[in-house]
């Protein structure tokens, strides 16, 4: 079974990266325009996508200048335009992240949105400056019933986050020069 998770993981991963080529590039722009300038990218993930959160802030590699966009909102009125915010969940119908992108819309802080489509309600997509689909909406794996399970949701959004990582400190690089 851990060779067919395997096997349709990396498959995945390769689906993303053909499918949203130009997003990663325009979203890693928009992103970057807040340490270039004089904002900070603020980083928000619901559920299980907290993993994101924990990942730019504290893993071996942070993001630098990255924070911690609470659920909360304790942060909220240290935005700024300047600022630029990504948004991590597992549904573009996800009502805490299109409530928190409503506000940015509002305050007028461009973002980027990372979820799998939901044709039923895929309204993160229509507000987000630039949406990355994770292309999850069954599992990776068939069960003996013909029900498919395995959603590594987070390791999609991983995945996309590393994509946008690099392309960031590859265009504050050049910016730099």
């Amino acid at each position: 079974m851990l060779k067919m998770f395997t096997t349709q993981l990396t498959g995945l991963f390769k689906r993303i990266e053909e499918k949203a080529e130009f997003s990663f590039e325009d979203g890693a722009r928009l992103l970057a325009q807040a340490p270039i300038g004089d904002g900070s990218i603020y980083i928000f993930g619901t559920k299980e996508m907290k993993a994101v959160e924990f990942e730019a802030s504290e893993g071996a590699e942070p993001l630098a200048g990255a924070k911690i966009l609470a659920a909360a909102a304790e942060n909220w009125n240290e935005l700024k335009r300047a600022d630029r915010v990504l948004i991590f969940t597992r549904s573009s119908a996800d009502r805490e992240a299109v409530e928190l992108a409503l506000k940015l819309q509002e305050k007028e802080i461009p973002f980027v949105a990372v979820s799998t489509l939901d044709a039923a309600a895929g309204q993160l997509t229509e507000l987000a400056d630039v949406h990355i689909d994770l292309l999850l909406s069954k599992g990776l794996l068939p069960d003996d019933l013909g029900n498919r399970y395995g959603v590594p949701t987070a390791m999609a959004g991983l995945f996309v986050y590393y994509g946008l990582k690099f392309t960031i400190e590859e265009i504050i690089a050049e910016y730099e020069e």
